[in-house]
């Protein structure tokens, strides 16, 4: 799944193509990707409006357009790809967007689990995805004493904490296998066992991986990536993450399961935290 870094590469990839095109019409082959509101008014609304900007929140691509904010999670694999107007289209290409220069903007999805949102600008913060979003990596508000606070009452491992958006908005399983291996925390932990010496490392952790991440445009693995023939490489630089042997200490690499997810950790690196400490 792209997580931030990702996202913003798609983001960036899309400016040059979209910006300034007008929307002439929307056709819609599966239904399940448009989450809200109905197929109906997501096309008619959707119509004649002008493209202006495209940011990002957590793990959602925002796109301004004239009087409207579409949101859209990629999830697994989903992808944007162009076409000219009337070229065959394949199985998984789910949404197309016709745009007045004779191009259709396609969204491409071999699972499926892409979803897209449609609000009036003057909604957008009051609703949900974005009423329910922590801090973004940069935000100045990212804090010691903000994931201290956060952490007090979670009971789980961090490593689960770290992927609730609702506390850092776009950090996925990749990038909190690195951010724990960086500061040196098992990822078992429980996140109400951290020091504010610890979480320091978090938020300097995150800030380092993803901007380094951001840089490189993103993680490709598997079969994702991030737009047509647009690829990351920051996969070359995991230090932990699906690798064999730590970089630093050249200990196996383990791999254990945490809320279902993959995890990568150096058991060397990162011991198992033993005593609580609460500052």
């Amino acid at each position: 799944m792209p997580e931030k870094p990702e996202v913003i590469t798609v983001a960036k990839s899309l400016e040059r193509s979209l910006i300034g095109r007008k929307i002439q019409k929307v056709e819609v082959y599966y239904e399940n990707i448009i989450a809200y509101p109905k197929v109906e008014a997501f096309q008619k609304e959707l119509a004649e409006e002008t493209i202006e900007q495209i940011d990002t929140r957590g793990k959602w691509l925002v796109f301004t357009l004239s009087s409207k904010i579409l949101l859209v999670h990629l999830r697994m694999e989903g992808k944007f790809l162009f076409r000219p107007i009337g070229s065959p289209r394949s199985k998984h290409e789910h949404v197309s967007f016709f745009l007045n220069n004779d191009m259709e903007w396609r969204y491409h999805d071999t699972r499926k689990f892409g979803r897209m949102i449609l609000y009036p600008k003057e909604e957008l913060l009051d609703k949900k995805p974005f009423n329910e979003l922590g801090y973004e990596y940069n935000d100045p508000n990212l804090t010691k004493e903000y994931l201290f606070t956060a952490f007090q009452k979670r009971h789980i491992p961090i490593k689960t904490v770290l992927l609730d958006q609702s506390i850092i908005a776009g950090i996925g399983n990749i990038y909190a296998d690195e951010i724990l291996f960086l500061s040196r925390i098992h990822p078992s932990t429980l996140a109400s066992s951290l020091s504010k010496q610890k979480c320091q490392r978090i938020v300097e952790n995150t800030k380092d991986v993803l901007m380094r991440a951001i840089q490189l445009g993103g993680t490709t693995i598997h079969s994702f990536s991030s737009q047509e023939g647009v690829h990351g490489k920051f996969q070359n630089e995991l230090l932990v993450h699906g690798q064999k042997k730590c970089p630093y200490c050249q200990t196996d690499i383990k791999k254990i399961y945490i809320g279902g997810r993959g995890t990568y950790y150096c058991p060397r690196c990162q011991r198992v935290q033993r005593k609580k400490v609460k500052a």
